[in-house]
């Protein structure tokens, strides 16, 4: 009983700290640095009403986190494991890809519908158009070997990917880990787990051509991890994660064509996947941290980041931090310039990033 009481004493002193401290900074326009609320953090980590915001990110690349969002009203995620992407539909529904499926939320965190089930694991990422009236998710399904395009709303499965025997590589099973689609619907799929391959569909499934293979010379994809369609400058290339480039990760550019263009940026660790919005580009990197680039493709801004401590998939809800990130693999940006983004994570986390107006 005395030691039960303790704790109890402990734990109102925390929260009444965390608090103390969130009103004072709060009150003097300061904002609670990674450090302190991660260790504020610890502290508390049983009553996830009482988190507070982290403030991260420099400049007009600056960010809120949200504490709580999208978790069930038990506080608990109910994702599963996560290994996947994320985007924001015209309606400012988030989807994210679970090891067991699509889950779909509003704005404020709460449920909207799922989609679950054989067709819907395991999507290593995810993009998304509207076609019509209607719009579409695409996924790479690096476990099934295909890529996927199913219908938002309905999740009626309407176009499947396999690998393309006609293109007469000698490859037994793709593992894709890419998808994006160009502006007359020609769909590009990179078998990053894999061959290293980039296949070129057209918008009926139709193969049309590839490029690229394995290998860490300039040309080559040393994991072909992440891909998206950039209309920074004009004619519409595709922008590519190379992320396990030596001696560290970069983003290349390529046409549409599969010719090269340029190494875009390098040193930035291990890049998992890319989303633009305007002349921005959200960059999340395995090690802990999303990256922000500007049009000159320079760092402009550094969110989350975890020196020391990412790259792990195995950290359970209890022992999350608040603004610290452990494996970030998806992100994808709203109407409004939030940020949504997931971790690599056993419990499965995604996380909104409420962007600060100067």
């Amino acid at each position: 009983m005395m030691i039960r009481a303790l704790r109890e004493n402990l734990f109102r002193a925390a929260i009444l700290v965390n608090c103390f401290v969130y009103r004072n900074c709060i009150m003097q326009n300061r904002v609670l640095s990674i450090p302190l609320l991660a260790a504020l953090a610890t502290i508390p980590a049983m009553a996830g009403e009482n988190v507070v915001p982290v403030r991260m990110g420099s400049g007009d690349m600056t960010f809120d986190t949200v504490p709580g969002w999208g978790l069930g009203a038990d506080g608990k995620s109910i994702l599963g494991g996560t290994h996947g992407g994320v985007v924001v539909d015209s309606e400012g529904l988030i989807y994210t890809s679970a090891n067991i499926g699509v889950f779909v939320f509003t704005p404020d965190g709460k449920l909207a519908r799922r989609f679950l089930g054989d067709d819907y694991t395991a999507m290593h990422d995810l993009e998304i158009r509207k076609e019509g009236d209607d719009e579409f998710i695409y996924g790479a399904r690096n476990n099934a070997g295909e890529g996927i395009k199913f219908h938002a709303v309905t999740g009626d499965v309407v176009l499947r990917l396999p690998f393309p025997e006609e293109s007469g590589l000698n490859i037994k099973k793709m593992k894709p880990t890419a998808i994006t689609v160009a502006p007359n619907g020609d769909i590009f799929l990179s078998d990053g787990y894999g061959s290293n391959t980039i296949f070129r569909f057209d918008r009926e499934g139709k193969y049309l051509a590839h490029f690229g293979k394995k290998g860490n010379a300039m040309k080559e994809f040393n994991t072909a991890h992440g891909m998206t369609l950039d209309t920074r400058f004009g004619e519409p290339r595709l922008l590519i994660c190379d992320r396990n480039h030596q001696p560290k990760g970069r983003l290349l550019h390529y046409s549409l064509e599969g010719e090269f263009i340029q190494e875009v940026v390098t040193g930035l660790g291990m890049p998992t996947s890319v989303a633009i919005q305007g002349d921005f580009v959200s960059v999340p990197d395995l090690h802990g941290r999303v990256v922000i680039l500007d049009k000159n493709n320079t760092i402009i801004s550094v969110l989350g980041h975890n020196p020391g401590k990412g790259l792990n998939y195995n950290v359970p809800q209890e022992k999350w931090v608040e603004g610290i990130f452990s494996g970030t693999h998806g992100s994808y940006w709203d109407a409004e310039g939030n940020l949504y983004v997931q971790d690599w994570n056993v419990s499965g986390r995604l996380m909104k990033l409420v962007r600060v107006k100067n």
